[in-house]
């Protein structure tokens, strides 16, 4: 297996893009990692798609070859992957198996979706697809009532209150004022969140990530070839999937992602690395309580502390471990297909030194996209050549 670097990097902004399609948000971004990878459309191998929900929602599939087709690419291998809010995560971990093991040379991730022209309740029915809905759509429950169902139980077991929980809230909005990419940076105050509207008890409304449209894209390339490129490559130490539960009552504790877990476990071995050798995270934070359960999972902050680091401060930049310096899902947003690649897009700039929001001497980044109620699971660790 081959040593791989990611050496192109795009994305449009996330929220709401009107009169635009899926196609042409997906090809704004990979023209931009085309740009800035330095290689032409000719040495790409492959390409890989995430997209989760363009059927129901906007009813097209097929969006790798199409997108293929206006980028102008050879007739090369084109997949569309699908693992609900994994795809993204999951496409660039088929970029990474094809370059790695000499299938090509080169290439292109592209993570897109297009949600907000559908009702709300059209998107709740889409996303609904994430689940067993032989097992657990019967029930009716949604996403938020299951993470409202974690917050209770991790309170409960660990003593988490309301105002620990809106810590991670206020770091994520305020983190994403900085990104220029970002949909619903803000300022806010604990008051202001308990008086938001009631989702799904203890869930309020700034508990849950944006609506959104919005693409990413990202090139990787074998090592060797990546001496050339316009902007410093990112080594690719690990890229790692796994699965978790397809049913609720299938996990051994609702407060804990087995897959998370595992993947976390898998990525730090293959990268020869632990938990303390990480210098930001970009997480999957599509409620308040999955960012403090996520970074729990990934052993960044000890088991039912993941709240209290937050209220400490020490998840913040210039803390013990950043965590969404992005503003993750919660303020920079969460257009599903594209959600895995965008973080990828956010560590790259963090290791190359960049961000808008930098961390300071960022060196190694990890990045984690959990799909439906914890059945797919990507993590990924990322390294500046130099750290």
């Amino acid at each position: 297996m081959r040593d791989v670097a990611i050496t192109g990097i795009g994305s449009t902004l996330f929220g709401k893009h009107e009169g635009r399609g899926l196609e042409s948000l997906a090809v704004e971004a990979a023209n931009a990692a085309l740009r800035n990878a330095g290689v032409s459309r000719k040495e790409i191998g492959a390409l890989y798609l995430g997209n989760f929900i363009a059927g129901p929602l906007s009813g097209q599939e097929v969006l790798a070859g199409i997108v293929a087709d206006e980028l102008g690419l050879e007739n090369i291998p084109c997949t569309k992957v699908e693992g609900a809010c994994a795809s993204g995560g999951i496409a660039f971990r088929h970029a990474v198996l094809a370059v790695s093991s000499g299938q090509c040379d080169a290439a292109l991730v592209v993570g897109v979706e297009k949600m907000t022209h559908a009702s709300g309740g059209q998107v709740t029915q889409a996303l609904n697809c994430a689940m067993d809905n032989r097992s657990d759509g019967p029930s009716g429950l949604t996403f938020p009532g299951l993470f409202g169902l974690a917050w209770r139980i991790h309170a409960e077991k660990y003593g988490t209150t309301r105002d620990e929980v809106s810590s991670v809230v206020i770091k994520n909005k305020a983190n994403g004022l900085k990104n220029p990419l970002a949909q619903l940076g803000a300022e806010l105050s604990f008051d202001t969140i308990r008086q938001s509207q009631s989702i799904a008890d203890p869930i309020q409304l700034y508990d849950c990530c944006p609506v959104s449209d919005g693409a990413a894209a990202i090139v990787v390339v074998a090592k060797d070839r990546a001496k050339g490129a316009p902007d410093l490559p990112i080594d690719v130490l690990a890229s790692v999937q796994t699965r978790g539960s397809p049913r609720i009552a299938g996990h051994r504790d609702i407060v804990s992602f087995d897959a998370t877990v595992k993947a976390a476990e898998f990525a730090y071995r293959a990268a020869g690395l632990s938990p303390k050798d990480i210098d930001l995270v970009e997480l999957h934070d599509c409620f308040s309580m999955a960012e403090i359960i996520d970074s729990e999972d990934l052993g960044l902050v000890p088991r039912g502390m993941g709240a209290k680091w937050a209220a400490e401060g020490r998840t913040r930049v210039g803390g013990d471990i950043p965590i969404n310096p992005s503003g993750g899902l919660l303020a920079k947003g969460h257009p599903v297909g594209a959600t895995g690649v965008g973080q990828l897009y956010e560590a790259v700039l963090q290791l190359r030194g960049i961000h808008a929001n930098q961390v300071k001497d960022a060196g190694i980044a990890m990045t984690h996209n959990l799909g439906g109620s914890g059945i797919a699971c990507t993590v990924s660790i990322l390294k500046r050549p130099d750290a």
